[in-house]
Protein backbone atom coordinates (compact mmCIF):
# COMPACT_ATOMS: atom_id res chain seq x y z
CA UNK A 1 0.00 0.00 0.00
CA UNK A 2 1.00 3.78 -0.45
CA UNK A 3 1.89 5.70 1.97
CA UNK A 4 -1.42 8.01 0.67
CA UNK A 5 -3.57 5.05 1.72
CA UNK A 6 -2.55 4.99 5.07
CA UNK A 7 -2.58 8.51 6.06
CA UNK A 8 -4.97 9.39 8.40
CA UNK A 9 -7.47 11.40 8.01
CA UNK A 10 -7.28 15.36 9.39
CA UNK A 11 -10.43 17.97 10.89
CA UNK A 12 -11.23 20.83 10.37
CA UNK A 13 -10.14 22.44 13.68
CA UNK A 14 -13.79 24.72 13.27
CA UNK A 15 -16.49 22.36 12.78
CA UNK A 16 -14.55 19.00 12.59
CA UNK A 17 -15.40 18.17 8.84
CA UNK A 18 -12.85 15.96 7.06
CA UNK A 19 -10.17 18.50 5.10
CA UNK A 20 -10.46 18.11 1.67
CA UNK A 21 -9.59 19.90 -1.82
CA UNK A 22 -11.47 17.83 -4.44
CA UNK A 23 -14.55 19.59 -4.42
CA UNK A 24 -15.27 23.31 -2.72
CA UNK A 25 -19.14 22.69 -2.41
CA UNK A 26 -18.41 19.15 -0.29
CA UNK A 27 -18.11 19.49 3.61
CA UNK A 28 -14.19 20.25 4.89
CA UNK A 29 -12.89 21.71 1.69
CA UNK A 30 -9.76 23.60 1.85
CA UNK A 31 -7.19 24.94 -1.08
CA UNK A 32 -4.67 22.34 -1.53
CA UNK A 33 -1.57 24.08 -0.44
CA UNK A 34 -3.63 24.69 3.15
CA UNK A 35 -4.78 20.79 3.23
CA UNK A 36 -0.35 20.21 2.69
CA UNK A 37 -0.15 22.52 6.04
CA UNK A 38 -2.52 20.71 8.00
CA UNK A 39 -0.39 17.90 8.97
CA UNK A 40 1.65 20.14 10.75
CA UNK A 41 -0.80 22.64 12.09
CA UNK A 42 -4.48 23.48 13.06
CA UNK A 43 -6.49 24.53 9.66
CA UNK A 44 -10.25 25.31 9.20
CA UNK A 45 -12.18 24.74 6.19
CA UNK A 46 -12.94 26.98 3.68
CA UNK A 47 -16.59 27.58 5.27
CA UNK A 48 -15.57 28.19 8.68
CA UNK A 49 -12.59 30.12 7.50
CA UNK A 50 -15.19 32.58 6.14
CA UNK A 51 -17.43 32.97 8.60
CA UNK A 52 -14.13 33.74 11.41
CA UNK A 53 -13.35 36.42 9.15
CA UNK A 54 -15.89 37.83 6.93
CA UNK A 55 -19.24 36.83 9.22
CA UNK A 56 -19.91 34.58 6.26
CA UNK A 57 -22.14 31.34 5.74
CA UNK A 58 -21.81 29.24 2.82
CA UNK A 59 -23.84 26.39 1.69
CA UNK A 60 -22.46 23.09 1.28
CA UNK A 61 -23.80 19.90 0.38
CA UNK A 62 -23.84 16.88 2.50
CA UNK A 63 -23.36 13.20 1.02
CA UNK A 64 -26.38 10.96 1.01
CA UNK A 65 -25.06 8.91 3.79
CA UNK A 66 -24.31 12.34 6.14
CA UNK A 67 -27.40 13.36 5.37
CA UNK A 68 -29.58 10.13 6.84
CA UNK A 69 -26.83 10.43 9.92
CA UNK A 70 -28.12 14.31 10.48
CA UNK A 71 -32.32 13.07 9.57
CA UNK A 72 -31.48 10.29 12.56
CA UNK A 73 -30.07 12.61 14.69
CA UNK A 74 -33.21 15.37 14.58
CA UNK A 75 -35.22 12.55 16.53
CA UNK A 76 -33.36 12.41 19.67
CA UNK A 77 -32.83 16.50 19.86
CA UNK A 78 -35.34 18.62 22.25
CA UNK A 79 -35.68 21.41 19.04
CA UNK A 80 -38.11 23.12 16.89
CA UNK A 81 -37.15 21.78 13.52
CA UNK A 82 -37.41 24.67 10.93
CA UNK A 83 -37.69 23.24 7.16
CA UNK A 84 -36.70 25.81 4.98
CA UNK A 85 -38.27 25.78 1.11
CA UNK A 86 -38.21 27.82 -2.10
CA UNK A 87 -41.66 29.45 -2.85
CA UNK A 88 -40.61 29.17 -6.57
CA UNK A 89 -39.63 25.06 -6.24
CA UNK A 90 -41.59 24.23 -3.37
CA UNK A 91 -42.14 20.57 -4.80
CA UNK A 92 -38.14 20.20 -5.83
CA UNK A 93 -37.15 22.19 -1.91
CA UNK A 94 -39.53 21.02 0.24
CA UNK A 95 -38.07 17.12 2.24
CA UNK A 96 -41.05 14.84 2.25
CA UNK A 97 -39.72 12.75 4.59
CA UNK A 98 -38.69 15.16 7.47
CA UNK A 99 -41.77 14.48 9.39
CA UNK A 100 -41.14 11.19 10.03
CA UNK A 101 -36.90 12.19 11.19
CA UNK A 102 -38.14 14.48 13.33
CA UNK A 103 -39.73 12.38 15.68
CA UNK A 104 -42.37 14.36 18.60
CA UNK A 105 -40.36 17.47 17.60
CA UNK A 106 -42.21 20.37 16.59
CA UNK A 107 -41.82 21.23 12.69
CA UNK A 108 -42.31 24.88 10.65
CA UNK A 109 -42.21 25.39 7.16
CA UNK A 110 -40.24 28.53 5.99
CA UNK A 111 -40.87 29.67 2.36
CA UNK A 112 -38.37 31.81 1.08
CA UNK A 113 -38.14 33.62 -2.08
CA UNK A 114 -41.54 35.07 -1.63
CA UNK A 115 -40.55 38.32 -3.21
CA UNK A 116 -40.02 36.41 -6.45
CA UNK A 117 -44.02 35.76 -7.20
CA UNK A 118 -46.40 38.32 -8.59
CA UNK A 119 -47.47 40.94 -5.99
CA UNK A 120 -50.81 40.34 -6.70
CA UNK A 121 -50.43 36.80 -5.07
CA UNK A 122 -52.28 37.15 -1.31
CA UNK A 123 -49.84 35.90 1.07
CA UNK A 124 -52.32 34.04 3.13
CA UNK A 125 -53.36 32.21 -0.20
CA UNK A 126 -49.72 31.27 -0.44
CA UNK A 127 -49.69 30.07 3.12
CA UNK A 128 -53.08 28.06 2.34
CA UNK A 129 -51.51 27.02 -0.92
CA UNK A 130 -48.23 25.76 0.90
CA UNK A 131 -50.17 23.95 3.99
CA UNK A 132 -52.63 21.98 1.45
CA UNK A 133 -49.00 20.97 -0.43
CA UNK A 134 -47.68 19.78 2.85
CA UNK A 135 -50.33 17.76 3.74
CA UNK A 136 -50.43 16.01 0.69
CA UNK A 137 -46.88 14.77 1.21
CA UNK A 138 -47.53 13.73 4.58
CA UNK A 139 -46.17 16.67 6.83
CA UNK A 140 -48.13 18.59 9.52
CA UNK A 141 -46.27 21.50 10.02
CA UNK A 142 -47.42 23.82 12.73
CA UNK A 143 -46.59 27.30 11.66
CA UNK A 144 -46.01 28.47 7.68
CA UNK A 145 -44.22 31.39 7.47
CA UNK A 146 -43.21 33.38 4.45
CA UNK A 147 -39.83 35.73 4.15
CA UNK A 148 -37.43 36.71 1.51
CA UNK A 149 -34.10 36.06 3.50
CA UNK A 150 -32.62 38.77 1.12
CA UNK A 151 -34.90 41.70 3.50
CA UNK A 152 -33.42 42.19 7.28
CA UNK A 153 -36.80 43.21 8.46
CA UNK A 154 -38.45 39.97 7.17
CA UNK A 155 -35.70 37.73 8.80
CA UNK A 156 -36.06 39.65 12.07
CA UNK A 157 -39.73 39.28 12.06
CA UNK A 158 -39.29 36.15 11.22
CA UNK A 159 -36.70 35.36 14.11
CA UNK A 160 -39.54 37.29 16.53
CA UNK A 161 -42.01 34.30 15.73
CA UNK A 162 -39.48 31.66 15.68
CA UNK A 163 -38.60 32.68 19.40
CA UNK A 164 -42.28 32.09 20.57
CA UNK A 165 -42.70 28.94 18.18
CA UNK A 166 -39.13 27.06 19.77
CA UNK A 167 -40.36 27.44 23.75
CA UNK A 168 -37.43 27.06 25.40
CA UNK A 169 -35.71 24.33 22.58
CA UNK A 170 -33.16 24.88 20.53
CA UNK A 171 -33.55 25.28 16.57
CA UNK A 172 -32.49 23.30 13.51
CA UNK A 173 -32.40 24.76 10.08
CA UNK A 174 -32.33 22.27 7.55
CA UNK A 175 -33.04 22.66 3.59
CA UNK A 176 -31.98 21.80 -0.17
CA UNK A 177 -29.14 23.43 -1.53
CA UNK A 178 -30.14 26.80 -3.45
CA UNK A 179 -33.12 27.75 -1.13
CA UNK A 180 -31.08 30.90 0.45
CA UNK A 181 -30.40 28.72 3.56
CA UNK A 182 -27.15 30.22 4.02
CA UNK A 183 -28.68 34.09 3.01
CA UNK A 184 -30.73 33.13 5.98
CA UNK A 185 -27.98 32.14 8.71
CA UNK A 186 -26.15 35.45 7.28
CA UNK A 187 -28.77 38.01 7.94
CA UNK A 188 -29.39 36.01 11.41
CA UNK A 189 -25.67 36.68 12.24
CA UNK A 190 -25.90 39.99 11.40
CA UNK A 191 -28.87 41.24 12.93
CA UNK A 192 -27.30 39.77 16.38
CA UNK A 193 -23.57 41.54 15.53
CA UNK A 194 -22.87 44.86 14.90
CA UNK A 195 -20.06 46.01 12.42
CA UNK A 196 -17.32 46.09 15.60
CA UNK A 197 -18.13 43.28 16.90
CA UNK A 198 -16.37 40.33 14.69
CA UNK A 199 -17.80 36.68 14.61
CA UNK A 200 -15.34 33.81 15.10
CA UNK A 201 -15.62 30.19 15.26
CA UNK A 202 -15.13 30.42 18.78
CA UNK A 203 -18.63 32.42 19.23
CA UNK A 204 -20.03 30.37 16.76
CA UNK A 205 -18.80 26.89 17.41
CA UNK A 206 -18.89 24.16 14.53
CA UNK A 207 -19.81 20.64 15.65
CA UNK A 208 -19.52 17.60 12.76
CA UNK A 209 -21.51 17.18 9.97
CA UNK A 210 -20.17 21.01 9.15
CA UNK A 211 -23.19 22.34 11.09
CA UNK A 212 -22.59 25.59 12.33
CA UNK A 213 -24.28 26.77 16.24
CA UNK A 214 -25.42 29.93 16.96
CA UNK A 215 -25.89 30.94 21.01
CA UNK A 216 -29.72 32.21 21.80
CA UNK A 217 -30.05 34.32 24.81
CA UNK A 218 -31.43 31.07 26.76
CA UNK A 219 -28.11 28.70 26.21
CA UNK A 220 -29.88 27.50 23.67
CA UNK A 221 -28.43 27.30 20.08
CA UNK A 222 -29.44 27.93 16.50
CA UNK A 223 -28.19 25.22 14.11
CA UNK A 224 -27.23 25.64 10.80
CA UNK A 225 -27.02 22.64 8.44
CA UNK A 226 -25.61 22.11 5.56
CA UNK A 227 -27.67 22.38 2.25
CA UNK A 228 -29.30 18.72 1.29
CA UNK A 229 -28.88 17.54 -2.62
CA UNK A 230 -31.90 16.93 -4.61
CA UNK A 231 -31.03 15.04 -7.62
CA UNK A 232 -34.82 15.47 -8.78
CA UNK A 233 -33.87 19.52 -8.88
CA UNK A 234 -32.77 20.97 -12.51
CA UNK A 235 -29.57 22.40 -10.69
CA UNK A 236 -28.69 19.18 -9.74
CA UNK A 237 -27.53 18.86 -13.93
CA UNK A 238 -26.39 22.18 -14.46
CA UNK A 239 -22.48 23.91 -13.91
CA UNK A 240 -23.00 27.13 -12.09
CA UNK A 241 -23.33 29.28 -15.25
CA UNK A 242 -26.65 27.72 -16.85
CA UNK A 243 -28.07 27.91 -12.85
CA UNK A 244 -27.84 31.18 -12.62
CA UNK A 245 -29.46 31.94 -15.97
CA UNK A 246 -32.36 30.12 -14.72
CA UNK A 247 -32.71 31.52 -11.23
CA UNK A 248 -34.88 34.33 -10.79
CA UNK A 249 -33.38 37.24 -8.95
CA UNK A 250 -36.45 39.76 -9.08
CA UNK A 251 -40.13 39.32 -9.51
CA UNK A 252 -41.45 36.73 -12.13
CA UNK A 253 -43.66 38.24 -14.87
CA UNK A 254 -45.65 35.80 -16.38
CA UNK A 255 -45.95 35.38 -19.94
CA UNK A 256 -49.05 34.31 -21.62
CA UNK A 257 -49.21 32.55 -24.91
CA UNK A 258 -51.73 31.27 -26.93
CA UNK A 259 -51.16 27.84 -28.28
CA UNK A 260 -53.44 26.00 -31.18
CA UNK A 261 -53.01 22.39 -30.47
CA UNK A 262 -49.99 20.59 -31.65
CA UNK A 263 -48.30 23.80 -30.75
CA UNK A 264 -44.71 23.39 -28.42
CA UNK A 265 -42.99 25.71 -26.45
CA UNK A 266 -39.18 25.00 -25.68
CA UNK A 267 -38.11 26.55 -22.21
CA UNK A 268 -34.67 27.02 -24.02
CA UNK A 269 -33.59 23.78 -23.92
CA UNK A 270 -33.92 22.76 -20.46
CA UNK A 271 -37.45 21.60 -20.77
CA UNK A 272 -40.35 21.71 -23.25
CA UNK A 273 -44.32 21.66 -23.21
CA UNK A 274 -46.61 20.95 -25.86
CA UNK A 275 -50.56 21.36 -26.33
CA UNK A 276 -51.70 17.87 -27.56
CA UNK A 277 -55.53 18.26 -27.16
CA UNK A 278 -58.39 20.91 -25.31
CA UNK A 279 -61.17 23.16 -26.36
CA UNK A 280 -59.37 24.75 -29.60
CA UNK A 281 -57.19 27.78 -28.90
CA UNK A 282 -55.71 27.73 -25.31
CA UNK A 283 -53.87 30.60 -23.31
CA UNK A 284 -50.67 29.01 -21.35
CA UNK A 285 -49.02 30.94 -18.88
CA UNK A 286 -45.48 30.50 -17.98
CA UNK A 287 -43.26 31.36 -15.04
CA UNK A 288 -39.46 31.46 -14.96
CA UNK A 289 -36.98 33.75 -14.90
CA UNK A 290 -37.54 36.64 -16.56
CA UNK A 291 -34.32 36.37 -18.96
CA UNK A 292 -34.61 32.73 -19.71
CA UNK A 293 -35.06 31.90 -23.60
CA UNK A 294 -38.79 30.68 -24.58
CA UNK A 295 -39.14 29.58 -27.83
CA UNK A 296 -42.18 28.54 -29.87
CA UNK A 297 -43.23 26.03 -32.85
CA UNK A 298 -45.25 23.56 -34.25
CA UNK A 299 -45.01 20.22 -32.02
CA UNK A 300 -44.31 17.90 -35.46
CA UNK A 301 -41.23 19.89 -35.64
CA UNK A 302 -40.05 20.16 -32.30
CA UNK A 303 -37.60 16.57 -32.06
CA UNK A 304 -35.59 17.98 -35.14
CA UNK A 305 -35.29 21.49 -33.82
CA UNK A 306 -34.27 20.39 -30.15
CA UNK A 307 -31.23 17.84 -31.88
CA UNK A 308 -30.19 20.90 -34.25
CA UNK A 309 -30.28 23.94 -32.11
CA UNK A 310 -29.74 22.63 -27.86
CA UNK A 311 -26.96 24.75 -26.90
CA UNK A 312 -27.41 27.42 -29.66
CA UNK A 313 -30.64 28.43 -30.41
CA UNK A 314 -31.85 26.70 -27.41
CA UNK A 315 -29.70 28.15 -24.51
CA UNK A 316 -29.09 27.15 -21.64
CA UNK A 317 -27.32 24.28 -21.30
CA UNK A 318 -23.90 26.11 -22.36
CA UNK A 319 -22.35 21.91 -21.95
CA UNK A 320 -25.88 20.19 -24.42
CA UNK A 321 -23.77 16.88 -23.92
CA UNK A 322 -23.39 16.73 -20.30
CA UNK A 323 -27.51 17.18 -19.96
CA UNK A 324 -29.65 14.03 -20.03
CA UNK A 325 -32.42 13.34 -22.71
CA UNK A 326 -35.35 14.81 -21.85
CA UNK A 327 -38.22 12.24 -21.11
CA UNK A 328 -41.53 12.96 -21.73
CA UNK A 329 -44.42 13.09 -19.33
CA UNK A 330 -48.45 13.20 -20.79
CA UNK A 331 -51.01 14.57 -18.47
CA UNK A 332 -55.03 15.07 -18.67
CA UNK A 333 -55.25 17.64 -16.51
CA UNK A 334 -58.93 17.01 -14.55
CA UNK A 335 -58.97 21.15 -13.18
CA UNK A 336 -57.16 24.27 -13.18
CA UNK A 337 -53.48 23.31 -12.55
CA UNK A 338 -49.78 23.88 -12.86
CA UNK A 339 -47.02 21.69 -14.94
CA UNK A 340 -44.09 22.38 -12.70
CA UNK A 341 -40.50 21.44 -14.04
CA UNK A 342 -38.62 20.90 -10.76
CA UNK A 343 -36.05 23.62 -10.25
CA UNK A 344 -37.02 25.88 -13.47
CA UNK A 345 -40.08 26.83 -13.37
CA UNK A 346 -44.01 25.96 -14.36
CA UNK A 347 -46.74 26.45 -17.05
CA UNK A 348 -50.57 26.97 -15.71
CA UNK A 349 -53.37 25.53 -17.29
CA UNK A 350 -56.78 26.76 -16.78
CA UNK A 351 -59.26 24.06 -18.44
CA UNK A 352 -60.03 20.87 -17.00
CA UNK A 353 -60.13 18.15 -19.83
CA UNK A 354 -56.87 19.45 -21.22
CA UNK A 355 -53.86 17.28 -22.81
CA UNK A 356 -50.46 17.93 -22.80
CA UNK A 357 -46.95 16.59 -21.90
CA UNK A 358 -44.23 17.71 -20.80
CA UNK A 359 -40.20 17.57 -21.27
CA UNK A 360 -37.35 17.33 -18.77
CA UNK A 361 -33.59 16.20 -18.40
CA UNK A 362 -34.38 12.65 -17.19
CA UNK A 363 -34.19 12.42 -13.75
CA UNK A 364 -35.42 16.03 -12.60
CA UNK A 365 -39.04 15.80 -11.30
CA UNK A 366 -41.85 16.93 -13.94
CA UNK A 367 -45.53 17.26 -11.65
CA UNK A 368 -48.99 18.29 -11.82
CA UNK A 369 -50.23 20.27 -8.71
CA UNK A 370 -53.26 22.65 -8.22
CA UNK A 371 -53.01 26.14 -9.59
CA UNK A 372 -50.94 28.53 -7.45
CA UNK A 373 -51.88 31.60 -8.95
Amino acid sequence: MTDKEYQEDIYCIGCGAVLQSDDENKLGYVPQAALSKAEEEAVYCKRCFRLRHYNEVQDIELSDDDFLNMLHELSSQDALIVNMVDIFDFNGSVISGIQRFAGNNPLVIVGNKVDLLPKSLKQSKMRQWITEQCHLVGLRPQSVYLISALNKDSVSELMQSLEKERRGKDVYIVGTTNVGKSTLVNQIISIATDEDNTVTTSYFPGTTLGKIEIPLDDEKVLVDTPGIIQPAQLSYYLPPKDIKAVTPRKEIKPKSYQLNEGQTVFLAGLARFDYLKGEGKQSFVLYAANDLYIHRTKTEKADELYNTQKGALLNPPSHPDSLPELKRYEFTLNEPSDIVFSGLGWVSVENAGTKVAAWAPKGVDVVVRKKLI
